[in-house]
């Protein structure tokens, strides 16, 4: 018997296990109904492959469900259900309805990305800035607009022309005391003014104490032993000294130095108090005056003999010149902070701060000399004004003498609002010099000076 098929047959031969002759045939497909009115409501049964099952048909085409594996059904059907092991797929976009759950309106699609995002799942490659990086920091300061630091950031430090290595981690930026690095001249001039504004109650009778009674003091010792007499001219025209000139002379700066000696003593306990009172207010610690002149007295001594030292250097460098001695008078205005808060080397350590940074302690303490020459400038005015109404030697007459010594005390008071600006700007100006050498508050500085 032959293999093959019967003739006219098309169907291929099977494959696979032979079918079983006793399991039922499967049914027939049901129809869907068609619209009324419509010819022919029943599907044509399927004929041989390639023919067109609705050939000769007149009038609407009825609907027919979807067959598993197609996504949508044909136009007007509902919606079919899911088969089984069907997964929705990612469409996500509003209103789709999947499952029977339905995006809400304004849910983006799944897997769209914002403009100029990178895609999910992209990872960066070495060397790209974190996001929201907006390139080099601004040289010094914060970007124009841009926030200060806040309380206990930190401040750049410089590391070249133009470069900053990192941050210092213990500056404040808003350090009642310290002024943090490049900071500038700005908030310089706030922190000396603040802290005249928090101390001037101990300050000032400090002051008015240790400078004022001393500096009206010698302006009386003046008039008292001011040289007498006026110069004479001889028959030839030479002029001719009074009589006991040189005696009254010596006399004079005699008792001038004197004071000044004693005196001294008294100024360095009142610069030492004076300290004291703006470096524990500065880091809010109490501040009773009795305790800031037992702390000036203890301390007295030393910076007394270290005023000497500077003083007599800054003489020896006018004797060759004027310029320099007021070149030493600039470069060695830190020694008394530098030994109250460092106890150590006081003139070397202020000679290297003032080179280290030339022009910004320049500018500091240029400042505060031009208030101390301000002041001078008024005590001139105050005995020019004595002697044009007193005359050359007031202390005469009783009446002439109360004047003059009334005006001499006037004048030292006028100067009292300069001794205060150079008591509060140079510790300012100290303190800033330590913020450029390292992490310094006000706190570490008020237990420096123990």
């Amino acid at each position: 018997m032959s293999d093959l098929p019967p003739s006219g047959s098309t169907e291929p031969a099977a494959s696979g296990p032979p079918a079983d002759p006793t399991a039922p045939p499967p049914p027939a497909a049901e129809p869907a109904p068609g619209p009324p009115g419509t010819t022919g409501g029943a599907t044509p049964a399927s004929g041989a492959s390639g023919a067109d099952p609705w050939a000769g048909h007149t009038g609407p085409v009825p609907i027919v469900p979807a067959e598993p594996g197609y996504d949508t059904p044909q136009p007007g059907a509902p919606f079919p259900a899911n088969p089984p092991g069907w997964t929705a797929p990612d469409d996500t976009s509003p209103g789709h309805t999947s499952q029977g759950w339905t995006v809400p309106p304004g849910t983006p699609p799944q897997g769209w990305n914002a403009p100029g995002t990178p895609p999910h799942g992209w990872n960066a490659p070495p060397g790209t800035p974190p996001p929201g990086w907006g390139g080099p920091a601004y040289p010094g300061y914060p970007m124009p607009g841009a926030a200060y630091p806040v309380p206990g950031a930190a401040y750049p430090v410089p590391a070249g022309p133009g470069a900053y290595a990192g941050w210092f981690p213990g500056i404040d930026p808003q350090d009642p005391l310290v002024n943090p690095p490049h900071a500038g001249i700005g908030p310089w001039f706030a922190r000396c003014t603040a802290a005249l504004r928090r101390g001037w109650r101990q300050l000032l009778p400090i002051v008015l104490l240790t400078q004022v009674v001393p500096a009206a003091v010698i302006g009386v010792l003046t008039l008292v032993f001011s040289p007498e007499g006026e110069m004479a001219t001889a028959p030839d025209g030479a002029p001719v000294l009074p009589a006991g000139f040189w005696g009254q002379m010596f006399a004079f700066y005699g008792v001038l130095l004197s004071a000044g000696l004693v005196f001294g003593l008294l100024q360095a306990a009142g610069w030492a108090a004076g300290t004291w009172v703006v470096a524990r207010q500065a880091a809010g610690e109490p501040t009773g005056l009795g305790a800031a002149f037992r702390y000036g007295l203890r301390r007295a001594l030393g910076l007394w003999g270290w005023t000497l030292l500077v003083s007599l250097l800054v003489m020896i460098g006018s004797c060759f010149c004027l310029l320099p001695g007021l070149y030493a008078a600039f470069a060695l205005a830190l020694f008394g902070p530098v030994y109250l808060f460092e106890r150590r080397e006081p003139i070397g350590r202020a000679w290297r701060m003032f080179h280290s940074r030339f022009g910004m302690v320049l500018g500091r303490v240029a400042l505060v000399m031009a208030v101390l020459l301000a002041a001078t400038v008024l005590d001139a005015v105050v005995g020019g004004i004595s002697g044009a109404v007193f005359g050359v030697e007031p202390m005469k007459a009783v009446g002439t003498a109360i004047g003059a010594v009334a005006l001499a005390v006037f004048g030292a008071l006028l100067a009292a609002p300069a001794y205060l600006a150079q008591q509060v700007g140079l510790v300012v100006t100290y303190a800033e010099q330590r913020a450029q050498e390292g992490p310094v508050n006000a706190a570490r500085l008020a237990a420096e000076l123990g």
